[in-house]
């Protein structure tokens, strides 16, 4: 079998992860990239966490779970967990060239959730 593309890797991910995604999935993936270039990627990681504790805000969770797991498994030696807490904790000790990186993974593996989300909650 021939080596998938990061891009068709960023895709493959990004399919997998909405599968069991609703309507309230989608809306939350629509308004991640701008929330995150407005406030910054650990502030939206923080806030998605928090509104993830209420059932009413669980979506918030799923999504910046399924986010911080694509990003650990793209930069395992910056980051040993998508846990919330020592993904946090990696985050705040990488390097400002490092987090740079990791912020534009993050942006570009949204990309695809924000085409394959609702493609497959509509479809």
């Amino acid at each position: 079998m021939a080596m998938q593309t990061l891009e068709q890797q960023r895709a493959q991910d990004a399919w997998n992860k909405c599968e069991r995604y609703s309507d309230k999935h989608v809306n939350v993936v629509k308004g991640l990239p701008a929330l995150i270039m407005n406030s910054g990627l650990m502030q939206v990681l923080a806030f998605c966490y928090e509104k993830g504790q209420k059932e009413s805000g669980r979506e918030n969770e799923d999504v910046a779970s399924h986010l911080r797991s694509w990003l650990q498994k793209r930069f395992p030696q910056l980051i040993q967990s998508a846990n919330f807490e020592p993904f946090m904790e990696a985050l705040m000790k990488a390097k400002p060239g490092d987090y740079q990186a990791i912020t534009a993974e993050a942006f570009a593996w949204l990309r695809w959730l924000r085409q394959m989300a609702p493609a497959r909650v509509g479809g």
